[in-house]
């Protein structure tokens, strides 16, 4: 179905397949028009009747009242369709005002903002014109060469000097000279393109062409060639004749209190093309001078590309407030604008919102729903079951029961809230996780209640945020929710395949409490032979929560209490028992009791991460009905033992290390040497400058571990900090913030990220000097405008991730190809930052993986699970082929098997799964995040100091790979090239690690010597550019001339040359 005009309202199109957007010409705006519009009124200010032929004009536009002409004469429906003789008004119902147009006749022609000056320029890629020359024309600030005629120029060349333009117009006129400016030559130009000539030439062009930026310039011209020859557009349609002036109901003009109108912006801009358009035409009937009439033509050209779009060129037009006018294109544009807010966005009936509060007594896939809310929301629902219950007749009858909430009401409301989950939402929903449902359980008051547990996937706390609640109303919709939206179903993030429902906050707290031991606590080293002793004792109190006990234990144990300690639950491995005694404490006896039966003994000090890890543990291994039940007791005791241990901060808790004072006055020692360096003239402004940066960097670093170090020491003695278990636990605050506490504030950034070389050595609980407070309020500053600003540009990107992504979705099991890629564990200067375990769980291997004596772990194309990625490692393979997107062949989308698992329900991916939305979220979600949280923490500089030597790891035998040394006067090794690295090989000539070494860095190790851990290997100055020979001898300088290759400089500070 194929419909020219959209503006056929009689017989309007319910049904079509797709629509097409293309130029309007001349001629089909004015057939679109109802009337000229002539005049800048709008509505006589005393009778508030529209004026004639104006914007608001009733006999272009349609009658202001239905069925009634302006001047009366015409009333009622029995003379609809006439046309009043009087004031030319048909009678017909007033909403044609919403649909009719009418149209400016303009004086001269003006370009389409858009096709000028949008990029890439339309009409400049149609011409071979830049877009400043471009500009210029339009502007009336250059000619455009029309007609060459006999003329020294070519064809659309363009003259921008006035004296240049009258020598050729007086010398050549006669032999056919033309040149214009101004919309009118452009459009003289563009009639004369031809599209299917001009889109051969160009093609003929591409294929001689050897200069690639030549092809590419040709390929953008091209391209909007080839738009134009299959559309049927013709070019010189971007130069409007005449505008239409959309109807008068889209830009209403309402009357306020006090005889001030409110009025659309868009009456302003049509009023100001009306007025330019009137006065030029008055210029061109009384043959004004030349340059007034431009002069009068550029203002009407802005005025129109104000219209369409403010802002685009030039200054941007404001209103009386100072606020940039709305143009055409803002009122279609952006969240607010005409596709996102009214079309795409709509606001839905069965909905609500509220303030939320926590609601540590609900279970996890329940809400607590406002008994009023509720009314109002399933209020259909309940007329139905007072019906059918026989307790009304008429749906009138149940209406009045509702609305004087009548005690059966109540009643109903509980049989009809059962099994029907709702829809809670918190704004901005940045991943699939920021809509869940849940079963609601009614409360008194009018706030949410929600699950602690699911605050983490809404990003919820309860300082004020607000949720909105969403009814499913179809059988269809309800089960939906019940089974893939229920907050329950959906503990892992989708993102990462981590558990995204894990206790947080007090929770952790209360958990790293339990779980602590307190030497000399009551009853220390009493033997129990099972839990249920352990309980009874503690009742009896006979012994504390944290006291040390040792426990008879049959089963697996899981050890946390080694001295490196990594709260690796998953691939910590188990340790059996067989009625042996454990040393444990109360407190995790407690823990073991609530967990499910037949898990692991969990013994150690739990901390937020190894909380995580038991989730995830729980869910590997039982499942998921297990593992919520599981969560809901661990809440329940987390929030117990936060309240039992009752932790507070005193000013005490923040300790100030000892050697604080030296440390300082260390680093103020080195800043001096550093300083006396430069006057002596060894080193330049910008390395006394790094070298400044890292002495207070590190001075900040040993400031911070001397204050951990005495924190834990007083910790392990028994003595609780709550501080420190607050930033140890997880739970809250990090090691950055305690060390502004306690420690020392550090380096602070300005605002230009430039970090100010004399750091704050006080900390919060000194004090702040007033010149301290004053450097420390740059980066608190830029930290809140940063977040303020990024924001917005973070979810920008999300909507263009999401946009590219949208198509990539699950559409067939397997493509069949027989390409991947290899994956290896990442590796940088010797540390393992990713394990090549955690990178190929869940992926399908390409190739056959076997051990080293050929035994066959993974077969082709065989997910590899938690087991098999821990086998592969364990066997020492360093990479693996696997199936990969990139490398998928299908035809749309990707094929399941090149995907792999989804995360968020740890099995492989369901054919339709839209993956390429997930994978849009699940970058564009942590992105917003990191700005909101602004990262700098409260403007710290968050400079670590530089690398500056390489210490052995683990102990063996040193390699060099392709490395060059030469010997120094000193004797150290000095390295003389840029690829070459060092590795350290075990017993069995395995090699344990690599790190890829610095030019002039100092090797302190030879060939095959024998390094232990933590030895020093390597030695540089990482600010300091070292330029080295590798043989010895004198110095000469050649072809140096004095002010030609050779410049002296003086340095103002130290007064030396260089």
């Amino acid at each position: 179905m194929f419909r020219s005009s959209p503006f056929d309202l009689a017989n309007p199109v319910a049904d079509f397949d797709a629509i097409r957007i293309s130029l309007a010409s001349p001629e089909k705006i004015r057939s679109w028009s109802h009337g000229e519009v002539t005049k800048p009124e709008t509505i006589n200010y005393r009778t508030f009747k529209p004026e004639r032929d104006g914007l608001f004009c009733a006999r272009i536009f349609g009658p202001v009242t239905d069925w009634e002409c302006l001047c009366g004469k015409y009333k009622r429906m029995k003379h609809r369709g006439v046309i009043c003789d009087k004031c030319g008004v048909e009678v017909t119902l007033s909403k044609v005002r919403r649909e009719r147009l009418g149209h400016i006749e303009l004086a001269s022609p003006c370009s389409h903002v858009w096709f000028f000056k949008g990029l890439p320029s339309r009409i400049g890629h149609l011409l071979d014109i830049s877009l400043r020359d471009l500009e210029a024309i339009l502007y009336f600030e250059a000619y455009v060469t029309v007609e060459p005629g006999d003329a020294p120029v070519k064809e659309r060349e363009v003259i921008k000097d006035e004296a240049k333009y009258r020598e050729l117009d007086q010398q050549y006129r006669p032999a056919g000279f033309r040149a214009m400016m101004g919309a009118e030559a452009i459009k003289e130009l563009l009639k004369r393109v031809e599209v299917e000539s001009l889109s051969t030439e160009l093609r003929e062009k591409m294929r001689h062409e050897t200069s690639l930026q030549k092809r590419l310039k040709y390929a953008k011209r091209l391209k909007v060639v080839e738009a134009f020859r299959k559309s049927g557009n013709k070019p010189n349609w971007m130069i409007l004749d005449v505008i239409p002036v959309i109807p008068p109901e889209l830009r209403p003009l309402v009357p306020l209190d006090g005889g001030r109108f409110a009025t659309s912006d868009l009456n302003d801009l049509y009023r100001r093309v009306i007025n330019r358009n009137n006065r030029l035409k008055k210029l061109m009937d009384l043959h004004a001078p030349e340059v007034i009439v431009r002069n009068e033509k550029r203002m009407l050209q802005e005025a129109v590309d104000a219209l369409f779009d403010n802002g685009r060129r030039g200054r941007v037009l404001r209103g009386a407030n100072n606020r940039p006018l709305k143009s055409l294109s803002d009122t279609l544009k952006g969240k607010q604008g005409r596709f996102r807010q009214n079309l795409l966005g709509k606001r839905v009936d069965y909905s609500g919102r509220s303030v939320i509060v926590v609601g540590p007594e609900l279970k996890l896939h329940q809400c607590g729903l406002p008994k009023k809310m509720a009314l109002e929301l399933f209020k259909p629902f309940i007329y139905h079951r007072l019906e059918q219950t026989g307790h009304c007749t008429t749906i009138k009858q149940a209406k009045e029961m509702v609305e004087q909430q009548e005690p059966i009401v109540w009643d109903i409301l509980e049989e009809v809230i059962k099994d029907h989950p709702v829809l809670l939402n918190r704004a901005p929903t940045l991943h699939r996780l920021g809509i869940q449902a849940f079963e609601p359980v009614l409360v008194e008051g009018k706030a949410i209640k929600i699950h602690p547990l699911v605050c983490t996937a809404f990003n919820a706390d309860f300082d004020g945020d607000q949720m909105a609640v969403h009814i499913p109303l179809s059988p269809e919709a309800q089960v939906e929710a019940s089974v893939l939206m229920l907050s329950s179903h959906n503990i892992l993030s989708p993102a990462s395949g981590q558990p995204i429902t894990v206790p947080t906050q007090d929770m952790v707290l209360g958990l790293y409490y339990l779980t602590k031991g307190k030497p000399g606590a009551k009853g220390e080293g009493r033997a129990f032979a099972n839990i249920d002793e352990v309980l009874l004792a503690l009742h009896a109190e006979e012994v504390e929560t944290l006291t040390p006990i040792r426990l008879r234990h049959t089963g697996e144990v899981i050890d946390l209490t080694t001295a490196y300690d990594d709260q690796d639950i998953v691939h910590t491995d188990p340790i059996s028992y067989d009625r042996a005694f454990l040393n444990t404490t109360v407190g995790r006896a407690i823990l073991n009791d609530h967990l499910p039966e037949g898990m692991p003994y969990i013994n150690g000090l739990l901390k937020k991460k190894g909380i995580g890890q038991l989730v995830n543990f729980c869910y590997l291994t039982y499942g998921l009905e297990l593992t919520v039940k599981m969560l809901d007791e661990v809440k329940e005791l987390g929030f117990r033992y936060a309240t039992r241990a009752g932790l507070s901060i005193g000013i005490d808790d923040m300790v100030i290390p000892d050697n604080k004072k030296t440390l300082v006055r260390d680093g103020e020692k080195q800043v001096v040497a550093v300083q006396q360096q430069y006057l002596d003239g060894a080193i330049t402004n910008g390395e006394r400058y790094n070298k400044v940066i890292e002495i207070w960097s590190g001075i900040t670093e040993k400031v911070a571990d001397e204050m951990f170090g005495q924190m834990q020491q007083r910790d392990k003695e028994g003595l609780i900090n709550p501080i420190y278990i607050m930033a140890d636990s997880g739970a809250r605050g990090s090691k950055q913030q305690i060390r502004q506490l306690s420690g020392m504030r550090g380096l602070m950034a300005k605002p230009s990220g430039e970090i100010i070389e004399t750091p704050i050595t006080a900390n919060f609980r000194e004090g702040l000097t007033v010149l301290q407070y004053f450097i420390s309020t740059h980066g608190a500053r830029k930290g809140l405008a940063d977040t303020a600003l990024k924001t917005a540009d973070s979810g920008y990107l999300t909507r263009r991730l999401v946009d590219v992504a949208q198509d990539v979705i699950i559409s067939e099991y397997d493509c069949g190809t027989v390409d991947g890629i290899y994956v290896a564990g990442i590796v940088e200067a010797g540390e393992i930052i990713e394990p090549l375990r955690d990178r190929i769980v869940g992926r399908v291997s390409l190739e056959k993986i076997k051990d080293y004596d050929g035994n066959v772990i993974v077969d082709i194309n065989h997910e590899i699970t938690e087991d098999l990625a821990g086998a592969i490692q364990a066997a020492g393979i360093e990479r693996v082929k696997i199936r990969s997107v990139l490398t998928c062949e299908s035809k749309r989308g990707v094929c399941v098997m090149c995907y792999g698992r989804n995360l968020a329900s740890g099995r492989l991916v369901e054919l339709g799964e839209a993956t390429g939305v997930i994978a849009a979220q699940s970058i564009g979600e942590p992105g917003t995040q990191l700005t909101m949280r602004t990262f700098h923490i409260g403007g710290t500089a968050s400079r670590v100091s530089e690398q500056s030597r390489l210490d052995a790891r683990t102990a063996g035998t040193v390699r060099f790979i392709g490395l060059q040394t030469v010997k120094s006067k000193t004797g150290d090794l000095v390295v003389m090239n840029r690829q070459g690295s060092i590795a350290v090989v075990d017993e069995k000539n395995r090699e344990r690690e690599r790190y890829s070494v610095v030019y002039g860095a100092r090797v302190k190790v030879n060939e095959g010597d024998p390094v232990t851990l933590g030895q020093v290997m390597v030695e540089w100055d990482p600010y300091t550019f070292a330029i080295l020979t590798e043989i010895g001898g004198t110095v000469q300088f050649k072809d140096l001339q004095e002010g030609v290759t050779l410049h002296e400089e003086v340095d103002e500070v130290t007064g030396l040359s260089r």
